[in-house]
Protein backbone atom coordinates (compact mmCIF):
# COMPACT_ATOMS: atom_id res chain seq x y z
CA UNK A 1 0.00 0.00 0.00
CA UNK A 2 1.53 2.98 -1.18
CA UNK A 3 1.58 6.54 1.40
CA UNK A 4 0.83 10.07 0.05
CA UNK A 5 0.86 13.27 1.66
CA UNK A 6 -2.68 15.10 1.81
CA UNK A 7 -1.93 18.33 -0.04
CA UNK A 8 -1.05 20.42 3.24
CA UNK A 9 2.51 21.04 3.72
CA UNK A 10 2.84 22.83 -0.15
CA UNK A 11 0.17 25.53 -0.43
CA UNK A 12 -0.68 28.14 1.86
CA UNK A 13 -3.60 30.20 2.93
CA UNK A 14 -3.49 33.68 4.14
CA UNK A 15 -0.13 32.21 5.77
CA UNK A 16 -1.52 29.21 7.46
CA UNK A 17 -0.49 25.54 6.37
CA UNK A 18 -3.32 23.68 5.10
CA UNK A 19 -4.79 21.04 2.59
CA UNK A 20 -5.95 24.55 -0.05
CA UNK A 21 -9.19 22.71 -1.12
CA UNK A 22 -10.49 21.79 2.15
CA UNK A 23 -9.85 25.26 3.56
CA UNK A 24 -10.91 27.37 1.03
CA UNK A 25 -13.87 25.39 0.03
CA UNK A 26 -15.09 24.98 4.00
CA UNK A 27 -14.12 28.63 4.27
CA UNK A 28 -16.60 29.83 1.10
CA UNK A 29 -19.50 27.62 2.15
CA UNK A 30 -19.10 28.96 5.63
CA UNK A 31 -18.76 32.08 4.42
CA UNK A 32 -22.20 32.04 2.05
CA UNK A 33 -24.12 31.63 5.12
CA UNK A 34 -22.72 33.81 7.12
CA UNK A 35 -23.00 36.39 4.49
CA UNK A 36 -26.38 35.35 3.28
CA UNK A 37 -28.17 35.31 6.76
CA UNK A 38 -26.79 38.87 7.39
CA UNK A 39 -28.09 39.92 4.21
CA UNK A 40 -31.70 38.47 4.09
CA UNK A 41 -32.09 39.25 7.56
CA UNK A 42 -35.38 38.82 9.16
CA UNK A 43 -36.93 36.44 6.41
CA UNK A 44 -33.89 33.65 7.38
CA UNK A 45 -36.04 32.67 10.15
CA UNK A 46 -38.94 31.72 8.45
CA UNK A 47 -36.68 29.83 5.57
CA UNK A 48 -34.92 27.98 8.69
CA UNK A 49 -37.97 26.67 9.93
CA UNK A 50 -39.96 25.64 7.24
CA UNK A 51 -36.31 23.97 5.96
CA UNK A 52 -35.60 22.01 9.29
CA UNK A 53 -39.57 20.80 9.07
CA UNK A 54 -39.15 19.72 5.37
CA UNK A 55 -35.49 17.62 5.66
CA UNK A 56 -37.37 16.33 8.81
CA UNK A 57 -40.59 15.00 7.55
CA UNK A 58 -38.65 13.63 4.12
CA UNK A 59 -36.32 11.75 5.95
CA UNK A 60 -36.01 11.45 9.25
CA UNK A 61 -37.04 7.72 9.34
CA UNK A 62 -33.38 7.63 7.48
CA UNK A 63 -31.97 8.85 10.75
CA UNK A 64 -33.17 6.89 12.59
CA UNK A 65 -32.71 3.94 10.66
CA UNK A 66 -28.90 4.58 10.49
CA UNK A 67 -29.05 5.55 14.39
CA UNK A 68 -30.32 1.96 15.15
CA UNK A 69 -28.05 0.06 12.30
CA UNK A 70 -24.84 1.57 13.58
CA UNK A 71 -26.12 0.90 17.20
CA UNK A 72 -26.14 -3.04 16.24
CA UNK A 73 -22.86 -2.91 14.04
CA UNK A 74 -20.72 -1.45 17.31
CA UNK A 75 -22.19 -4.31 19.65
CA UNK A 76 -21.18 -6.90 16.74
CA UNK A 77 -17.71 -4.81 16.82
CA UNK A 78 -17.32 -5.34 20.73
CA UNK A 79 -18.14 -8.52 21.17
CA UNK A 80 -17.58 -10.33 17.53
CA UNK A 81 -14.31 -11.70 16.88
CA UNK A 82 -12.20 -8.02 15.76
CA UNK A 83 -12.36 -7.25 19.94
CA UNK A 84 -8.75 -8.29 20.71
CA UNK A 85 -6.90 -6.13 17.61
CA UNK A 86 -5.25 -3.73 19.47
CA UNK A 87 -5.16 0.55 18.06
CA UNK A 88 -2.08 0.71 16.70
CA UNK A 89 -1.00 -2.80 16.79
CA UNK A 90 0.12 -5.88 19.24
CA UNK A 91 2.77 -3.39 20.83
CA UNK A 92 1.16 -0.12 20.92
CA UNK A 93 0.49 1.96 24.75
CA UNK A 94 -1.67 4.09 25.63
CA UNK A 95 -1.06 7.82 25.71
CA UNK A 96 -3.57 8.51 28.61
CA UNK A 97 -4.84 6.75 31.74
CA UNK A 98 -8.67 5.71 32.11
CA UNK A 99 -9.47 8.75 34.27
CA UNK A 100 -8.15 11.38 31.89
CA UNK A 101 -9.44 8.91 29.44
CA UNK A 102 -12.98 9.29 30.05
CA UNK A 103 -13.42 12.64 31.31
CA UNK A 104 -12.02 14.20 27.35
CA UNK A 105 -14.45 12.12 25.70
CA UNK A 106 -17.30 13.04 27.79
CA UNK A 107 -16.60 16.54 27.28
CA UNK A 108 -15.76 16.50 24.42
CA UNK A 109 -19.40 14.45 23.50
CA UNK A 110 -22.01 16.12 25.56
CA UNK A 111 -20.73 18.44 28.61
CA UNK A 112 -22.71 21.48 27.29
CA UNK A 113 -25.72 19.71 26.07
CA UNK A 114 -26.67 17.95 30.10
CA UNK A 115 -26.46 21.20 31.96
CA UNK A 116 -28.83 23.06 28.85
CA UNK A 117 -31.17 20.00 28.88
CA UNK A 118 -30.52 17.96 31.88
CA UNK A 119 -33.84 18.99 34.06
CA UNK A 120 -35.63 21.59 30.93
CA UNK A 121 -35.79 18.47 28.90
CA UNK A 122 -37.11 15.69 30.90
CA UNK A 123 -39.97 18.81 32.03
CA UNK A 124 -40.79 19.35 28.52
CA UNK A 125 -41.56 15.55 28.12
CA UNK A 126 -43.83 15.41 31.31
CA UNK A 127 -46.02 18.27 30.43
CA UNK A 128 -46.36 17.29 26.50
CA UNK A 129 -45.22 14.14 24.41
CA UNK A 130 -46.71 12.10 21.98
CA UNK A 131 -46.36 8.90 23.57
CA UNK A 132 -47.86 9.23 27.00
CA UNK A 133 -51.43 7.91 27.50
CA UNK A 134 -53.66 9.96 29.96
CA UNK A 135 -52.23 13.74 30.53
CA UNK A 136 -53.69 13.48 33.62
CA UNK A 137 -51.83 10.30 34.69
CA UNK A 138 -48.78 12.31 36.13
CA UNK A 139 -46.97 8.73 36.81
CA UNK A 140 -47.46 7.57 33.55
CA UNK A 141 -46.30 11.37 31.87
CA UNK A 142 -42.90 11.38 34.63
CA UNK A 143 -41.99 7.98 33.17
CA UNK A 144 -42.79 8.75 29.71
CA UNK A 145 -40.54 11.43 29.70
CA UNK A 146 -37.26 10.28 31.46
CA UNK A 147 -37.90 7.17 28.91
CA UNK A 148 -37.87 9.56 25.73
CA UNK A 149 -35.00 11.41 27.49
CA UNK A 150 -32.81 8.37 27.86
CA UNK A 151 -33.41 7.86 24.24
CA UNK A 152 -31.71 10.72 22.89
CA UNK A 153 -28.70 10.99 24.88
CA UNK A 154 -28.71 7.35 25.73
CA UNK A 155 -26.10 4.54 24.26
CA UNK A 156 -27.49 5.68 20.63
CA UNK A 157 -25.12 8.89 20.66
CA UNK A 158 -22.35 6.83 22.17
CA UNK A 159 -22.42 4.08 19.70
CA UNK A 160 -22.42 6.57 16.74
CA UNK A 161 -19.16 8.19 18.51
CA UNK A 162 -17.47 4.92 18.63
CA UNK A 163 -17.72 3.72 15.32
CA UNK A 164 -16.55 6.88 14.05
CA UNK A 165 -14.24 7.11 16.29
CA UNK A 166 -12.57 3.27 15.97
CA UNK A 167 -13.13 3.98 12.33
CA UNK A 168 -10.32 6.63 12.37
CA UNK A 169 -8.43 5.59 15.02
CA UNK A 170 -8.02 2.10 13.37
CA UNK A 171 -7.09 3.54 9.89
CA UNK A 172 -4.65 6.24 11.36
CA UNK A 173 -2.71 4.25 13.79
CA UNK A 174 -3.00 0.32 12.51
CA UNK A 175 -2.69 1.20 8.69
CA UNK A 176 -0.80 4.52 8.80
CA UNK A 177 -3.10 7.05 7.32
CA UNK A 178 -4.04 10.75 8.15
CA UNK A 179 -5.99 11.20 10.76
CA UNK A 180 -8.67 12.84 8.65
CA UNK A 181 -12.25 11.42 7.49
CA UNK A 182 -11.00 10.61 4.00
CA UNK A 183 -8.58 7.79 5.18
CA UNK A 184 -11.34 5.63 6.06
CA UNK A 185 -12.66 5.31 2.58
CA UNK A 186 -8.91 3.87 1.47
CA UNK A 187 -9.97 0.21 0.98
CA UNK A 188 -12.90 1.36 -1.12
CA UNK A 189 -11.20 4.38 -2.69
CA UNK A 190 -7.43 3.22 -2.88
CA UNK A 191 -5.24 6.47 -3.82
CA UNK A 192 -8.31 8.30 -4.85
CA UNK A 193 -8.93 9.67 -1.22
CA UNK A 194 -5.40 11.98 -1.74
CA UNK A 195 -7.44 13.33 -4.89
CA UNK A 196 -11.03 15.68 -5.03
CA UNK A 197 -13.04 12.74 -3.83
CA UNK A 198 -11.16 12.64 -0.24
CA UNK A 199 -11.28 16.56 -0.90
CA UNK A 200 -15.37 16.60 -0.34
CA UNK A 201 -15.47 13.89 2.37
CA UNK A 202 -13.06 16.21 4.54
CA UNK A 203 -15.08 19.36 3.24
CA UNK A 204 -18.45 17.85 4.52
CA UNK A 205 -17.08 16.46 7.36
CA UNK A 206 -15.13 20.16 8.61
CA UNK A 207 -19.00 21.39 7.60
CA UNK A 208 -20.34 19.62 10.20
CA UNK A 209 -18.02 19.50 12.58
CA UNK A 210 -18.85 23.85 12.60
CA UNK A 211 -22.80 23.72 12.41
CA UNK A 212 -22.48 20.77 14.98
CA UNK A 213 -20.39 22.76 17.42
CA UNK A 214 -21.97 25.79 16.82
CA UNK A 215 -25.25 24.85 17.88
CA UNK A 216 -23.62 23.24 21.14
CA UNK A 217 -22.20 27.06 21.50
CA UNK A 218 -24.98 28.50 20.56
CA UNK A 219 -26.81 26.52 23.49
CA UNK A 220 -24.15 26.61 26.22
CA UNK A 221 -24.32 30.91 25.65
CA UNK A 222 -27.98 30.76 25.93
CA UNK A 223 -27.50 28.96 29.65
CA UNK A 224 -24.84 31.42 30.79
CA UNK A 225 -27.17 34.48 29.44
CA UNK A 226 -29.81 32.92 31.62
CA UNK A 227 -27.82 32.63 34.25
CA UNK A 228 -26.37 36.08 34.35
CA UNK A 229 -29.41 37.49 34.40
CA UNK A 230 -31.05 34.81 37.11
CA UNK A 231 -28.37 36.24 39.20
CA UNK A 232 -27.46 39.61 37.92
CA UNK A 233 -30.94 40.93 36.57
CA UNK A 234 -28.22 41.57 33.56
CA UNK A 235 -30.92 41.66 30.49
CA UNK A 236 -30.99 38.21 28.38
CA UNK A 237 -29.92 39.19 24.39
CA UNK A 238 -27.67 38.93 21.60
CA UNK A 239 -25.69 41.40 22.51
CA UNK A 240 -24.49 39.60 25.78
CA UNK A 241 -24.17 36.36 24.19
CA UNK A 242 -22.03 37.76 21.55
CA UNK A 243 -20.02 39.16 24.18
CA UNK A 244 -19.72 36.19 26.03
CA UNK A 245 -19.27 33.87 22.83
CA UNK A 246 -15.74 36.21 22.55
CA UNK A 247 -14.96 36.30 26.03
CA UNK A 248 -15.10 32.13 26.00
CA UNK A 249 -13.50 32.03 22.45
CA UNK A 250 -10.36 33.61 23.63
CA UNK A 251 -9.96 31.45 26.53
CA UNK A 252 -10.50 28.43 24.38
CA UNK A 253 -7.74 29.26 22.02
CA UNK A 254 -5.35 29.62 25.07
CA UNK A 255 -6.32 26.02 25.85
CA UNK A 256 -5.62 25.23 22.42
CA UNK A 257 -2.39 26.53 22.14
CA UNK A 258 -1.00 24.85 25.75
CA UNK A 259 -1.85 21.99 23.70
CA UNK A 260 -3.78 18.21 24.13
CA UNK A 261 -2.35 17.08 27.31
CA UNK A 262 -1.48 20.35 29.55
CA UNK A 263 -4.77 22.26 27.94
CA UNK A 264 -7.93 19.96 26.78
CA UNK A 265 -7.01 17.20 29.31
CA UNK A 266 -6.61 19.29 32.40
CA UNK A 267 -9.66 21.30 31.46
CA UNK A 268 -11.59 17.80 31.05
CA UNK A 269 -10.85 16.76 33.85
CA UNK A 270 -11.38 20.31 35.98
CA UNK A 271 -15.29 19.28 34.05
CA UNK A 272 -15.76 16.34 35.56
CA UNK A 273 -14.96 17.57 39.08
CA UNK A 274 -17.54 20.15 39.26
CA UNK A 275 -19.99 17.97 37.43
CA UNK A 276 -19.20 15.85 39.49
CA UNK A 277 -20.13 17.82 42.40
CA UNK A 278 -22.92 19.21 41.04
CA UNK A 279 -24.47 15.94 40.76
CA UNK A 280 -23.63 14.65 44.60
CA UNK A 281 -25.07 18.41 45.74
CA UNK A 282 -28.42 17.38 43.86
CA UNK A 283 -28.34 13.84 44.63
CA UNK A 284 -27.55 14.42 48.57
CA UNK A 285 -29.84 17.66 49.23
CA UNK A 286 -32.52 16.71 46.88
CA UNK A 287 -35.41 14.08 47.31
CA UNK A 288 -32.28 11.10 47.39
CA UNK A 289 -34.83 8.28 47.68
CA UNK A 290 -37.14 9.70 45.24
CA UNK A 291 -33.77 9.45 42.42
CA UNK A 292 -32.83 6.22 43.80
CA UNK A 293 -35.99 4.68 42.93
CA UNK A 294 -35.90 6.40 39.80
CA UNK A 295 -32.98 5.65 38.28
CA UNK A 296 -33.35 2.14 38.85
CA UNK A 297 -37.12 1.99 37.23
CA UNK A 298 -36.12 4.59 34.40
CA UNK A 299 -32.83 1.86 33.39
CA UNK A 300 -36.14 -0.76 33.52
CA UNK A 301 -38.70 1.40 31.35
CA UNK A 302 -35.68 2.14 29.02
CA UNK A 303 -34.88 -1.62 28.69
CA UNK A 304 -37.80 -3.18 28.46
CA UNK A 305 -39.19 -0.08 25.58
CA UNK A 306 -35.53 -0.11 23.80
CA UNK A 307 -36.96 -1.24 20.96
CA UNK A 308 -40.13 0.42 20.40
CA UNK A 309 -39.20 3.91 21.66
CA UNK A 310 -35.63 3.07 19.05
CA UNK A 311 -37.58 2.69 16.08
CA UNK A 312 -40.60 4.64 16.65
CA UNK A 313 -41.24 7.27 13.88
CA UNK A 314 -44.72 8.72 14.14
CA UNK A 315 -45.99 6.83 11.13
CA UNK A 316 -49.26 6.46 12.27
CA UNK A 317 -49.98 9.54 13.50
CA UNK A 318 -50.22 12.16 9.92
CA UNK A 319 -49.26 15.38 9.59
CA UNK A 320 -50.34 17.09 12.76
CA UNK A 321 -48.47 18.54 15.99
CA UNK A 322 -46.94 15.40 16.59
CA UNK A 323 -44.89 15.01 13.68
CA UNK A 324 -43.91 18.60 14.47
CA UNK A 325 -42.81 17.05 17.87
CA UNK A 326 -40.30 14.11 16.27
CA UNK A 327 -38.53 16.97 14.03
CA UNK A 328 -37.76 19.18 17.08
CA UNK A 329 -36.50 16.44 19.34
CA UNK A 330 -35.83 12.89 18.02
CA UNK A 331 -35.18 13.69 14.56
CA UNK A 332 -33.18 17.18 15.46
CA UNK A 333 -31.33 14.82 18.01
CA UNK A 334 -30.31 12.42 15.76
CA UNK A 335 -29.00 15.00 13.20
CA UNK A 336 -26.82 16.62 16.01
CA UNK A 337 -24.92 13.60 17.25
CA UNK A 338 -24.71 12.92 13.28
CA UNK A 339 -23.05 16.55 12.56
CA UNK A 340 -20.72 16.15 15.98
CA UNK A 341 -19.65 12.76 15.42
CA UNK A 342 -16.42 13.73 13.10
CA UNK A 343 -15.35 16.29 15.61
CA UNK A 344 -16.14 13.43 18.93
CA UNK A 345 -14.84 10.74 16.19
CA UNK A 346 -11.58 12.27 15.51
CA UNK A 347 -11.33 13.41 18.85
CA UNK A 348 -11.72 10.15 20.66
CA UNK A 349 -9.27 8.38 18.31
CA UNK A 350 -6.35 11.14 18.61
CA UNK A 351 -6.50 9.65 22.36
CA UNK A 352 -7.67 6.04 21.56
CA UNK A 353 -4.32 4.56 20.88
CA UNK A 354 -3.11 1.26 22.26
CA UNK A 355 -6.76 -0.10 23.09
CA UNK A 356 -8.44 -2.97 21.96
CA UNK A 357 -11.75 -2.77 19.77
CA UNK A 358 -13.45 -4.40 23.06
CA UNK A 359 -12.12 -2.06 25.24
CA UNK A 360 -12.79 0.90 23.32
CA UNK A 361 -16.19 -0.09 22.32
CA UNK A 362 -17.68 -0.73 25.50
CA UNK A 363 -15.65 2.32 27.14
CA UNK A 364 -16.90 5.07 24.61
CA UNK A 365 -20.51 2.99 24.82
CA UNK A 366 -21.09 2.31 28.20
CA UNK A 367 -19.42 4.54 30.79
CA UNK A 368 -20.61 7.78 29.20
CA UNK A 369 -23.75 5.84 28.66
CA UNK A 370 -24.56 5.60 32.48
CA UNK A 371 -23.08 8.77 33.66
CA UNK A 372 -25.12 10.55 31.00
CA UNK A 373 -28.63 8.43 32.06
CA UNK A 374 -27.58 9.01 36.17
CA UNK A 375 -26.91 12.62 35.33
CA UNK A 376 -30.31 13.38 33.58
CA UNK A 377 -31.91 11.31 36.57
CA UNK A 378 -30.08 13.23 39.24
CA UNK A 379 -31.33 16.25 37.72
CA UNK A 380 -34.75 15.44 35.61
CA UNK A 381 -35.95 13.62 38.24
CA UNK A 382 -35.48 16.09 40.57
CA UNK A 383 -37.19 18.45 38.70
CA UNK A 384 -40.33 16.38 37.81
CA UNK A 385 -40.49 15.78 41.90
CA UNK A 386 -41.41 19.36 42.30
CA UNK A 387 -44.18 19.29 39.85
CA UNK A 388 -45.47 15.66 41.40
CA UNK A 389 -45.49 18.04 44.65
CA UNK A 390 -47.70 20.63 43.33
CA UNK A 391 -44.37 23.04 42.98
CA UNK A 392 -44.97 23.63 38.90
CA UNK A 393 -42.50 26.74 39.15
CA UNK A 394 -39.73 24.84 36.70
CA UNK A 395 -42.23 24.30 33.98
CA UNK A 396 -43.01 27.96 34.31
CA UNK A 397 -39.73 29.13 33.98
CA UNK A 398 -38.94 26.31 30.84
CA UNK A 399 -42.10 27.97 29.17
CA UNK A 400 -40.30 31.16 29.48
CA UNK A 401 -36.74 30.35 28.98
CA UNK A 402 -35.57 26.98 28.13
CA UNK A 403 -32.16 28.02 28.98
CA UNK A 404 -33.19 28.67 32.79
CA UNK A 405 -34.22 25.40 33.69
CA UNK A 406 -31.40 24.35 35.75
CA UNK A 407 -31.29 27.60 37.66
CA UNK A 408 -34.53 27.80 39.11
CA UNK A 409 -34.30 24.24 40.45
CA UNK A 410 -31.26 25.01 42.13
CA UNK A 411 -33.96 27.59 43.66
CA UNK A 412 -35.29 24.95 45.42
CA UNK A 413 -32.29 24.05 47.57
CA UNK A 414 -29.81 25.87 49.69
CA UNK A 415 -26.61 27.78 48.48
CA UNK A 416 -28.68 28.96 45.25
CA UNK A 417 -26.44 31.33 44.70
CA UNK A 418 -23.30 29.35 45.17
CA UNK A 419 -24.88 26.46 43.06
CA UNK A 420 -26.00 29.19 40.63
CA UNK A 421 -22.59 30.55 39.68
CA UNK A 422 -20.77 27.02 39.73
CA UNK A 423 -23.22 25.94 37.15
CA UNK A 424 -22.33 29.12 34.77
CA UNK A 425 -18.57 28.50 35.17
CA UNK A 426 -19.42 25.12 34.12
CA UNK A 427 -21.27 25.70 31.22
CA UNK A 428 -18.18 28.57 30.52
CA UNK A 429 -15.43 25.55 31.14
CA UNK A 430 -17.34 22.64 28.96
CA UNK A 431 -17.86 25.53 25.98
CA UNK A 432 -14.22 26.08 26.58
CA UNK A 433 -13.55 22.20 25.83
CA UNK A 434 -16.01 21.77 23.08
CA UNK A 435 -14.30 24.64 21.00
CA UNK A 436 -10.94 24.01 21.39
CA UNK A 437 -11.72 20.31 21.06
CA UNK A 438 -13.26 20.81 18.01
CA UNK A 439 -10.85 23.40 16.66
CA UNK A 440 -8.30 20.72 17.04
CA UNK A 441 -10.46 18.31 14.67
CA UNK A 442 -11.05 21.03 12.51
CA UNK A 443 -7.20 21.74 12.35
CA UNK A 444 -6.56 18.37 11.50
CA UNK A 445 -8.97 17.55 8.72
CA UNK A 446 -7.84 21.28 6.85
CA UNK A 447 -4.55 20.43 7.12
CA UNK A 448 -4.38 16.90 5.95
CA UNK A 449 -4.41 15.23 9.31
CA UNK A 450 -1.40 16.93 10.73
CA UNK A 451 -1.57 16.40 14.32
CA UNK A 452 0.43 19.59 15.32
CA UNK A 453 -1.35 22.21 13.19
CA UNK A 454 0.00 26.10 13.34
CA UNK A 455 -1.17 28.09 16.30
CA UNK A 456 -1.86 30.44 13.78
CA UNK A 457 -4.40 27.90 12.39
CA UNK A 458 -5.67 26.76 15.85
CA UNK A 459 -6.86 30.41 16.47
CA UNK A 460 -8.54 30.75 13.29
CA UNK A 461 -10.77 27.72 13.31
CA UNK A 462 -11.72 28.79 17.34
CA UNK A 463 -12.56 32.39 15.88
CA UNK A 464 -14.55 30.46 13.16
CA UNK A 465 -16.32 28.62 15.25
CA UNK A 466 -17.13 31.98 17.57
CA UNK A 467 -18.77 33.72 14.46
CA UNK A 468 -21.11 30.86 13.14
CA UNK A 469 -22.41 30.67 16.74
CA UNK A 470 -22.66 34.45 16.88
CA UNK A 471 -24.33 34.86 13.02
CA UNK A 472 -26.77 31.85 13.49
CA UNK A 473 -28.36 33.20 16.90
CA UNK A 474 -28.70 36.79 15.37
CA UNK A 475 -30.43 35.08 11.72
CA UNK A 476 -32.85 32.88 14.09
CA UNK A 477 -31.80 31.46 17.12
CA UNK A 478 -32.53 28.20 18.09
CA UNK A 479 -34.26 27.08 14.79
CA UNK A 480 -31.22 28.46 13.14
CA UNK A 481 -29.07 25.96 15.29
CA UNK A 482 -31.03 23.15 14.88
CA UNK A 483 -31.57 23.47 10.95
CA UNK A 484 -28.26 24.25 10.61
CA UNK A 485 -27.37 20.92 12.23
CA UNK A 486 -29.94 18.94 10.88
CA UNK A 487 -28.64 20.13 7.28
CA UNK A 488 -25.18 19.15 7.89
CA UNK A 489 -26.51 16.00 9.17
CA UNK A 490 -27.90 14.73 5.94
CA UNK A 491 -24.57 14.24 3.85
CA UNK A 492 -22.79 13.14 7.20
CA UNK A 493 -25.06 10.49 7.22
CA UNK A 494 -24.07 9.04 3.68
CA UNK A 495 -20.72 9.38 5.12
CA UNK A 496 -21.30 6.85 7.80
CA UNK A 497 -23.01 3.71 6.34
CA UNK A 498 -20.03 4.18 3.83
CA UNK A 499 -17.88 4.30 6.25
CA UNK A 500 -19.37 1.24 8.49
CA UNK A 501 -18.96 -1.33 4.87
CA UNK A 502 -15.43 0.17 4.86
CA UNK A 503 -14.55 -0.56 8.19
CA UNK A 504 -15.80 -3.84 8.21
CA UNK A 505 -13.96 -5.01 5.36
CA UNK A 506 -10.73 -3.57 6.85
CA UNK A 507 -10.91 -4.96 9.80
CA UNK A 508 -11.81 -8.42 8.52
CA UNK A 509 -8.56 -7.85 5.89
CA UNK A 510 -6.16 -7.24 9.12
CA UNK A 511 -7.81 -10.26 11.20
CA UNK A 512 -7.17 -12.96 8.81
CA UNK A 513 -3.60 -11.74 8.28
CA UNK A 514 -2.89 -11.65 11.69
CA UNK A 515 -4.50 -15.40 13.05
CA UNK A 516 -2.76 -14.80 16.53
CA UNK A 517 -4.61 -12.66 17.75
Amino acid sequence: MSRKKIRSDKKTFLGIKANGPVFISSLVLIFTLIITTLVVGKPIENWFKETQNYVADSIGWMFILIINCILFFAIYLGFGKFKKIKIGGPDAKTEFSKVGWFAMLFSAGMGIGLLFWGVSEPIKHFNSNPLSGSPTDLAESAQTAMGISFLHWGIHAWALYAIVGLALAFFTFNKKLPLTVRSVFYPLLGEKIYGPIGDIIDIVSVIATLFGLATSLGFGVQQMNAGIEYLFDIPSGISVQIILIVFITILATLSLILGLDKGIRKLSEWNMKLALFLLLFILIIGPTLFIFKSFVQNIGFYINNFFELSFWSNAYKGVNSDSQWQNSWTIFYWAWWLSWSPFVGIFIARISKGRTVQEFILGVMLVPTILTLLWFTVFGDSAIYQELIGNDSITQAVDKNIATAIFYLLEQYPFTSITSVLTIILVGSFFVTSSDSGSFVVDTLTSGGRHDAPKGQKIFWASMEGLIAIILLIGGGLTALQTATILSGVPFAIVIVIMCYSLYKSLNKYYNNNTKL
